[in-house]
């Protein structure tokens, strides 16, 4: 009689592991963002911005009517 043994080298356990590592490392960076504002640097800017109204010309007198 042979004698036959069976292994499993569990292959399917390491794919499955990269994929949850990488689920992590998305939910990592993403809670970064939401809970910290992401990497902006948090300026106050203030611009304040004003210009005067242009000064329109003189309109000319209107010609009186049959002259």
């Amino acid at each position: 009689m042979s004698e036959q043994t069976s292994s499993n080298s569990g292959g399917g356990n390491g794919a499955l592991a990269f994929i949850v590592g990488g689920l992590v490392v998305i939910v990592a960076v993403l809670a970064f963002f939401m809970w910290s504002g992401g990497m902006s640097s948090k300026k106050q800017v203030d611009v304040n911005i004003s210009a005067s109204a242009p000064k329109l010309p003189d309109a000319p007198a209107p010609k009186a009517p049959g002259g």
